[in-house]
């Protein structure tokens, strides 16, 4: 027979591990997704995480259940992001962090540090919509677009935003959470919608997903994937909109339009046929790419970049790729391909 939750606390208030485990484990999904869209980096979401649960668990004597469990999860989430936050700088992509580049330029040094957005990996996106109260789906909340628009929004603010249009909680349990008050958390939320209106493209990944259907995104993920094995830049360029932009961090380059794009493709050092293996992934509730380079010592295909594709109709609008050896993994795809 399942434990209430009224008992599971009273037990895990008395030291219980395994009840405080039951108790906050359902929510640990949904806490690592706020701490990202927060922080706007997968790394500081696991550290934040894990400084969450500690403090959670020291602060069980003193939890009294005048809220929800998840409610205090969330509070206690959020102010320990709101302290992370004052410690970094703001993540952006490289879009924002300089001009395009000149394809003949070359690339030059990485920026690296806490600089960079990441990438969210489509495991940790919990299915379903969001609460009634919100105005944002959870997939909808963590596309690379929101993402980049919430580091934009003051650390307060931000918070309001999310706990109020993205998890659906009250203006009051947001005051709550914030320790201010319910006029306060109106005001910020209300600037922080009016920055992101201006920041967000007029249809959402997920919109542009429900519309193509399944069968059509697939044709346009196999396409680019097949175009970028065998090095057939023309086919790749074909594949994009007119405006479309490439971007590679840690790198700070980036590329807008076909001729830059093509450029840089023909330039790159890494590019031709036989040289990449690509899988199909999905990251931040959008379609994505695994990509795995030729390591002729080992003689097969190494981990290298995760692209993440930002569709506008039947076109890719952006190709955004995430470099390091790391982050395929990082998604549940495969260590290595063979020859």
């Amino acid at each position: 027979m399942a434990t209430a939750p009224r008992d599971l606390l009273a037990a895990a208030r008395r030291g219980d591990e395994a009840a405080y485990r039951s108790l906050v484990e359902p929510h640990r999904g949904e806490l690592h997704a706020h701490c990202y869209r927060m922080l706007g980096s997968v790394h500081d979401a696991e550290d934040a995480l894990q400084d969450v649960m500690l403090r959670a668990w020291r602060g069980l004597p003193r939890f009294e259940g005048r809220s929800s469990v998840r409610a205090w999860l969330y509070r206690i989430a959020t102010n320990t992001c709101l302290n992370a936050i004052g410690r970094r700088p703001r993540r952006t992509l490289p879009l924002e962090h300089a001009p395009a580049a000149d394809p003949a330029a070359g690339f030059g040094e990485p920026v690296t540090g806490t600089v960079w957005l990441e990438p969210y990996p489509d495991a940790e996106v919990e299915d379903g919509r969001a609460a009634p109260a919100a105005r944002y789906e959870r997939r909808e909340s963590l596309e690379l677009a929101f993402i980049a628009a919430l580091q934009h929004l003051p650390a307060r603010g931000r918070a309001a935003l999310l706990m109020r249009d993205v998890l659906g909680f009250s203006a009051r349990e947001a005051a709550d959470a914030l320790g201010t008050t319910v006029p306060s958390v109106n005001s910020a939320l209300q600037r922080a919608r009016r920055t992101l209106d201006e920041r967000l493209p007029d249809r959402s990944q997920q919109a542009t997903l429900r519309a193509l259907g399944d069968e059509r995104l697939r044709g346009i993920v196999d396409g680019y994937m097949a175009a970028m094995e065998r090095g057939d830049v023309d086919a790749v360029v074909a594949l994009l909109a007119e405006d479309a932009t490439w971007s590679m961090p840690p790198q700070p380059e980036w590329y807008s339009g076909h001729e830059a794009i093509v450029d840089f493709l023909r330039r790159s050092p890494l590019s031709g046929a036989h040289r990449w293996r690509h899988v199909p992934a999905r990251a931040n509730g959008q379609a994505a790419v695994g990509c795995y380079l030729w390591d002729a010592d080992r003689r097969l295909y190494a981990p290298a970049v995760v692209d993440v594709l930002t569709l506008d109709g039947d076109r890719i609008a952006a190709v955004t790729a995430f470099l390091g050896a790391e982050v395929p993994p990082r998604f549940g795809l495969p260590d290595a391909l063979p020859a």
